[in-house]
């Protein structure tokens, strides 16, 4: 069919066109929004793993500086939740609900003790704590980003909250290392 090709191309432009007519009708999610609330369910799964890391190694120097660090990070959601109040970002309480089931679904791991403790425990916690720190730093180096645009957010405060994060990541990783030797030794 001649001109087919030209037919379907103007359809489609119109298609298009109605499709950008409507989506200017309909606000768009507030993306910053499910941003920060994804990142404050992170925080609340973080801080009740970091709290249970903690006092399963009560009476250990890791312990010790595991509950140093479960108080920043609960210090960390608190601010998290000033900046969303600030910025007017309401909480979505389902998404931190559904973090914290998570957290306690996730105490019954394959570790080889179904649901007790093993030595691979505290490897894996820590594990998967440095993992959550780093993506805590990457949503303050998101919103010290956006701290150049918008005068709400305090750029000093970011940047002492990007440092904190780097110290703590540091912090789990000395940790990890440490119960990473307790595993190999344990396996010998």
């Amino acid at each position: 069919m001649p001109g087919s090709g030209a037919v379907l191309s103007k359809a489609a432009r119109s298609l298009a066109e109605g499709r950008k007519a409507v989506s200017s009708r309909i606000p768009g999610p507030d993306l910053i929004g499910i941003y920060l609330n994804d990142h404050l369910a992170g925080a609340t799964l973080g801080t009740e793993l970091a709290r249970r890391a903690a006092a399963a190694l009560e009476g250990t120097a890791t312990g010790t500086d595991l509950r140093r660090f479960a108080a920043e990070v609960a210090e960390d959601r608190v601010t998290l939740l000033k900046i969303m109040a600030t910025l007017g970002v309401p909480v979505r309480h389902y998404k931190a609900y559904a973090a914290w089931v998570g957290e306690k679904a996730g105490r019954l791991k394959f570790n080889g003790h179904l649901t007790s403790r093993s030595t691979l425990s505290s490897l894996e916690e820590l594990e998967m704590l440095r993992l959550g720190v780093e993506g805590k730093a990457a949503g303050w180096r998101t919103l010290r980003a956006l701290a150049g645009r918008d005068s709400r957010l305090d750029p000093g405060q970011l940047d002492e909250l990007i440092a904190r994060a780097r110290r703590q990541s540091e912090l789990l990783e000395e940790l990890r290392i440490r119960a990473a030797a307790d595993l190999i030794t344990t396996c010998r």
